[in-house]
């Protein structure tokens, strides 16, 4: 395994002044709660996702930065609340107050070609703070704009579609059900094709609340031995993983777990390795956040349209002891168990816990949480110049507590491997451990097979 050397790429970047960019038509002044599920602690934070765009030769002369801005204009004629702030109510519910105001929009251009950022389009970006720029004053939860867009064009012709969503409106699905539509517009289309469902009262609290399942996830968890992770000194790096270190880690699964998706495999496979990169106490209790998908458990499922958050924060949960010296499969079966965990009721049960406790965050003391962008679509925005070069989350470790949450996001490698890409976040020095025991397990081969796995790295 060779580590790419870390990037150096800098480019100066030309930002003309922030603007709101209101809907086209006007819309209704209207108050809308957000359901149970959007308005929990851990929620409330904004989220970056950047799409690269290449220079399409039939796009000659239409520029990137009125296009979608018109595009997004009309698009917020159908999702205005997006146009509106958000006011908190009593006991903490997070109302959108559909004022009109519009989303933050930056037009800008960099003096950066496409190419110069290399054959890995992978998180962590050089210079994202500059082709995401943090708008003074617009990044609080409550009474600012929820979206703000920054639109850079390239010196290529190519351009950088970079977004930061207040995550209580939306989950990735229904985030890229809006880029979607922004997409359709910029294309031509008069109305969206999926038209979005407001509907957040489907997961909202019964009445009276009860909470039916166990929701450890929630535990309230002292942090005895300063387990939470620093943020200063913290190393950013990104992991491949296509067919050979898929195939590579499946070598230690068990047979009755034969049957295990690659999501579980590398989680298990994550959580195992971190839990050694930390080093905690081995009695200490670590956990696994996945966050699991709740649309299609209910009966009849969440309509086509909804864009409020459907997913749930199950936790699986092991002593650092046993995480370390047992093998992988006993790792593989806790996540395995707490993904099937997720039913309706279990959504019912979050939601209620949630009315009851006062919306907690989840506990992110010795906690890891992992989700799985890879069918969300984000790739497949297209404004007119195609698909994505590179489209998902900007960066891992964002949160409401920065350092405990990766994404894994679909990346085809220069080889024209298909496989996923997996930002990590952690202190520099635990990082250098992490990278030994993947690498380990990677190249831990038979004997007769000489053949190693080339593992790639990329740091910033």
């Amino acid at each position: 395994m060779a580590p790419t050397p870390p990037t150096s790429l800098e480019f100066k970047v030309h930002r003309r002044e922030p603007e709101l960019i209101a809907p086209a038509k006007p819309t209704p002044h209207e108050f809308k709660p957000l359901s149970d599920i959007d308005d929990q602690e851990g929620l409330r934070f904004h989220i970056p996702v950047i799409q690269f765009y290449r220079y399409d030769p039939s796009m000659q002369g239409r520029d990137p930065v009125m296009v979608i801005r018109e595009a997004l204009a009309r698009t917020l004629v159908f999702y205005y609340p997006f146009a509106g702030r958000l006011r908190e109510g009593p006991k903490r519910k997070l109302i959108v107050e559909c004022t009109g105001e519009g989303v933050l929009f930056i037009e800008a251009e960099a003096d950066v070609a496409l190419e110069q950022f290399g054959d890995a389009l992978q998180p962590p970006f050089p210079c994202l703070e500059e082709l995401l720029f943090d708008v003074p004053g617009s990044s609080g939860v409550l009474n600012c704009p929820l979206l703000l867009i920054q639109v850079t064009r390239l010196k290529c012709g190519g351009f950088i579609f970079a977004l930061r969503l207040n995550h209580t409106m939306s989950d990735a699905p229904g985030l890229v059900q809006f880029m979607s539509t922004v997409g359709e517009m910029a294309r031509g289309a008069q109305a969206p094709s999926v038209l979005p469902v407001w509907e957040r009262h489907f997961l909202n609290a019964r009445d009276p609340p009860r909470v039916t399942r166990t929701h450890r996830e929630y535990d309230e968890v002292a942090d005895t031995k300063g387990t939470i992770i620093p943020l200063d000194d913290m190393a950013h790096q990104s992991f491949f993983f296509g067919p050979n270190e898929v195939a590579a880690l499946r070598r230690f699964v068990p047979k009755h777990l034969r049957q295990c998706s690659n999501f579980e495999l590398l989680t298990a496979c994550l959580w195992k390795c971190r839990t050694i990169a930390l080093q905690p106490d081995p009695t200490e209790e670590m956990r696994i956040i996945c966050i699991v998908n709740g649309r299609n458990k209910f009966n009849p499922p969440l309509p086509t349209g909804y864009y409020g958050n459907g997913f749930v924060f199950p936790v699986a949960v092991a002593r650092a002891k046993e995480l370390i010296e047992k093998p992988l499969g006993f790792a593989l079966e806790l996540v395995k168990e707490v993904k099937d965990s997720v039913t309706e009721e279990y959504m019912r049960s979050v939601a209620d816990l949630m009315v009851i406790k006062g919306r907690p965050h989840f506990t992110v003391v010795r906690s890891y949480l992992v989700s799985d962008v890879t069918r969300a679509g984000f790739g497949e925005v297209d404004f007119g110049w195609g698909k994505a070069a590179y489209g998902g989350p900007a960066k891992g470790g964002v949160g409401a507590i920065p350092g405990v949450a990766s994404f894994y996001i679909p990346f085809r490698n220069k080889k024209g491997e298909n496989g996923i890409v997996l930002p990590i976040c952690l202190p520099a020095q635990a990082m250098e451990r992490f990278v030994k025991e993947l690498k380990g397990m990677l190249e831990e081969q038979p004997i007769n097979d000489a053949k190693k796995s080339k593992f790639i790295v990329s740091a910033l």
